[in-house]
């Protein structure tokens, strides 16, 4: 029996609108992975529920794939031209700068002109000035020479030196030529500071006038540091004259051993030797040279005549007192009287 639809028997039979559709989407949903990268569409988002949305059209989708096949269809390439659009108009229309195109001229130079550069001072301003005169007899006609002033640091001929600047004079066909002067203010006042082009002796002239310095004296001296260092370049300050002395300690009071309180102990006057040691204090005696300690004396003997000695005895005076001790103002106790030990 033949058959009515489809194609030769053992064939697959020929593909619907449907399934056609269905592989051209596939397709453009592998060549948009190999060629779009999802981290930088603006319009891309996943959702909490897993599944990723459009922002540009609010359209929901189950996969990348899915999401990248929308990208390639009619819809989200007709709302981005519409989005573009829309910002056109709303950016508000920015004038575009005129640029004008200036193409250098090409001229032989013939080399440089001949100067002569006259330095004067005013006496009564105390002022320098320059006077620059360039003779350019080959200048092209209806030209005029030109200058400027440059900075050190906009040169590329020599070291940078802010003390300097460049004045420049230039004239078509010769070479440009510069003067390397001080870095001082310029006085731009008319009477001063002029330029002069003499067309017929083919001479420019230009006079320049540096402002005065103000003088060293009339500027203020730094005050001193505070750890009574002077700043760089300003002469020491004399020093003060020396104080007097202080008066000498009062003498100590009447009645008061050497080390008792209010009785400081003072020391021997500046320049001269201390004194020696005392051979009766009761502090250790130094050693001998040798080494060894002196005998001690004998003890006196009950018999002799050194038992009944009392000293004043001897020379028919009373014993002395031993030292007073105590503060002052304190009434010591009469000291006993000496036994009598000859009886």
């Amino acid at each position: 029996m033949d058959r009515e639809w489809g194609s030769k028997p053992g064939s697959g039979g020929a593909a619907s609108a449907q399934n056609e559709a269905i592989d051209r989407r596939e397709r453009l949903r592998r060549l948009a992975l190999e060629t779009i990268d999802l981290a930088k569409d603006p319009y891309f988002m996943r959702n909490h529920l897993g599944s990723y949305e459009c922002k540009l059209c609010l359209t929901l989708h189950n996969n990348e794939g899915n999401y990248l096949a929308h990208t390639q269809g009619k819809r989200h390439q007709t709302n981005l031209a519409k989005r573009a659009a829309r910002e056109a108009k709303d950016a508000p229309a920015q004038p575009q700068p005129h640029k004008r195109k200036v193409a250098p001229r090409k001229v032989v130079k013939i080399g440089r002109p001949g100067y002569r550069v006259t330095k004067q001072f005013d006496h009564d301003t105390k002022q320098r000035s320059l006077l620059f005169q360039i003779e350019y007899p080959e200048i092209e006609d209806n030209a005029k020479p030109r200058h400027r002033f440059m900075s050190s640091f906009e040169q590329r001929v020599e070291a940078f030196d802010k003390r300097f600047q460049y004045l420049l004079f230039a004239a078509d066909p010769y070479e440009i030529i510069a003067f390397k002067v001080p870095s001082t203010e310029i006085d731009k006042s008319t009477p001063k500071f002029f330029s002069h082009w003499d067309p017929d002796s083919k001479m420019f002239t230009l006079q320049l006038y540096f402002k005065a310095k103000p003088p060293e004296a009339n500027k203020q001296q730094p005050p001193p540091a505070a750890n009574g260092t002077a700043a760089p370049g300003v002469p020491p300050r004399p020093l003060p004259p020396p104080p007097h002395a202080p008066p000498p300690p009062p003498p100590p009071p009447q009645g008061l051993p050497p080390g008792a309180p209010g009785n400081p102990p003072r020391g021997p006057p500046p320049g001269s030797m201390p004194p020696p040691p005392s051979s009766i204090a009761n502090g250790p005696r130094p050693m001998p040279p040798g080494g060894a300690l002196p005998a001690p004396p004998p003890p006196p003997i009950g018999g002799g005549t050194m038992a009944n000695f009392t000293p004043g005895n001897q020379m028919d005076r009373p014993p002395m007192p031993p030292p007073p001790q105590g503060f002052p103002g304190h009434q010591m106790p009469p000291p006993p009287p000496p036994p009598n030990m000859g009886q």
